[in-house]
């Protein structure tokens, strides 16, 4: 074999390998990115099962629920109620950058509805009233005003979108 040849071998498969190892390297980055957006997903999706759960934690009737109000004013009552849905809500306010403005939208105001009816019937109770008499004003309320539960409607928009990232 002349040195040419030898050349052009060498030459051959060097430019084989750098071709072999180019593709090596685009399929790495497909792989890569595919798992960057499987775990990106990931966490969008948490970040919709974390607001599915707040929406449910800050709802009325699971508030009335999970917080007796045995021997309780219902000014105490409700300094504990609107304590315990800002708390929530502060807990998953970052959840926010992994879903739709429209969807965190929702989210914030079934807070401040919720707020907003607690302190109104609170505020229509007499001073002297007590936890139970807040509980029973609010469920009275809802079953007067159905449209005012929100939970559900912000419940079920958020399972839509978080089905349209699987």
């Amino acid at each position: 074999m002349d040195q040419s040849t030898t050349i052009t071998i060498v030459l051959a498969c060097s430019i084989a390998g750098m071709a072999a190892y180019l593709i090596y390297l685009q399929r790495r980055l497909v792989l890569q990115e595919k798992r960057q957006n499987q775990s990106g997903n990931a966490l969008i999706l948490q970040a919709y099962e974390r607001l599915l759960l707040l929406t449910d934690r800050i709802a009325i009737p699971n508030l009335i629920n999970r917080h007796p109000a045995n021997a309780i004013s219902a000014v105490e009552l409700q300094i504990l109620y609107t304590k315990a849905i800002r708390e929530e809500f502060d807990y998953n306010i970052t959840q926010q950058m992994y879903i739709s403005p429209a969807a965190w939208k929702a989210v914030k105001n079934l807070k401040e509805k919720n707020l907003q009816i607690i302190n109104e019937m609170a505020q229509q109770l007499p001073p002297t009233a007590s936890g139970l008499d807040l509980q029973k004003a609010m469920m009275q309320y809802l079953v007067a005003n159905p449209s005012a539960a929100l939970q559900d409607l912000v419940a079920e928009a958020l399972s839509y979108e978080a089905k349209q990232i699987l």
